[in-house]
């Protein structure tokens, strides 16, 4: 009888807390609907890591030794499979995006560049908490309130964080309705959050839906090369899906494609959710750190459009500027939402359509420009 105690008598304080923690994500996902893509596969990943004895990690086989187990195998053999799994999903999501919105009112552009700025300011408070470089851009690019991208930096930077940034990213980008809300409300007021906006939207011809993706890969790849890789494969999806005679690939692309790299992905990362690796004090401030990230971008968004209104006729309404995060769609329905319960009748939602859009692009670049300039002093 004492083998089937063996595993029980193993069993840690730390990993105690590790199935906490991914029974909360896997109630997130069911019965909150909160990515549940992601953060179901995430939390259950938590747990069989967590496993003593596991054979998902490092186990003992007779005649043969030490081997890996399927996930350690995911994460550290084919390291470099899992870093391409972030990017490989971007061309699902490529195919997702109309640029429709964002090409009819360009000046959209303005507020996804200024909602990164969380992403600095947060790498700053990092390096100040004592983070090395590499874990503060990576903990920084939270902010991003993008998933993949959070992923793929930490990875590409070889940050020992990988499995906190991962869940501070996605649940943030899950609690969108609840964070930003509180973000908006903090700098702005009621007479600002019941501006008016009116929409008068312009036809984009397809062969400008045609040329865009072509034309931003060509441009980031001159400014910014380190950033080609996602934008290239954001760009190269909303190719397929605007072309019109690769509607197959692109419904591949939408489904199969981002389902199956989801939940891989999710899996995977859970390697990096060991107790050992986990369950410390860096990994709070993690989530803070990524709290801030994600709350300041929101108010960098915020505070840009009240600038920009100080020399505009017709004003903008600076919720827009929140919309600029790349948590797409939901943060410019959450930005709706307000407006509406603010004054009924309020509709601005093209328009924050558009400044969300741009944030998808705007997070990309952020990320690339974070890999060049941080691999530079490692």
């Amino acid at each position: 009888m004492d083998f089937l105690l063996e595993g029980i008598l193993q069993i840690t304080p730390q990993q105690l807390v590790m199935y906490v923690i991914g029974a909360i994500l896997i109630w997130l996902a069911i019965k909150k609907e909160y990515e549940p893509a992601l953060l179901l596969p995430m939390g259950f990943g938590a747990i069989l890591v967590n496993l003593p004895l596991s054979g998902v990690i490092d186990q003992t086989m007779a005649g043969i030794g030490e081997t890996h187990g399927i996930i350690q195998w995911l994460f550290e053999t084919t390291i470099d499979a899992s870093e391409a799994l972030p990017i490989l999903l971007f061309i699902g999501i490529g195919a997702m995006i109309d640029f429709g919105p964002l090409l009819s009112q360009p000046i959209m552009f303005l507020f996804g560049a200024a909602a990164q700025f969380g992403i600095f300011f947060a790498i700053c408070v990092a390096s100040l908490l004592g983070f090395e470089l590499k874990d503060a851009a990576s903990i920084g690019i939270i902010g991003a309130a993008d998933g993949p991208t959070s992923i793929l930096v930490s990875q590409v930077l070889g940050s020992d964080y990988v499995g906190a940034i991962a869940v501070a990213a996605y649940s943030y980008m899950a609690l969108v309705p609840i964070i930003q809300p509180f973000a908006i409300r903090l700098v702005t007021t009621k007479k600002e959050r019941c501006i008016h906006m009116t929409y008068s939207p312009k036809a984009v011809s397809k062969t400008t839906k045609i040329a865009f993706p072509i034309i931003v890969t060509i441009i980031v790849g001159l400014i910014s090369p380190a950033s080609v890789a996602l934008v290239g494969f954001l760009m190269f999806g909303n190719l397929i899906r605007e072309c019109g005679v690769l509607q197959n690939l692109s419904n591949t692309a939408q489904n199969e494609l981002a389902n199956l790299i989801t939940l891989l992905l999710g899996i995977t990362i859970s390697f990096s959710m060991r107790a050992d690796a986990f369950v410390r004090f860096d990994t709070l401030l993690i989530m803070g750190i990524g709290l801030v990230a994600f709350i300041f971008d929101s108010i960098g968004g915020v505070l840009f459009a009240k600038i920009l209104n100080l020399f505009l006729k017709e004003k903008i309404n600076p919720m827009i500027g929140a919309a600029g995060i790349s948590a797409f769609p939901m943060s410019s329905r959450v930005v709706q939402k307000m407006a509406s319960e603010e004054e009924k009748g309020n509709i601005i939602l093209m328009h924050a359509v558009g400044a969300n859009v741009s944030g998808q692009i705007a997070s990309v670049i952020a990320g690339g420009l974070v890999i060049k300039l941080v691999s530079q002093y490692l």
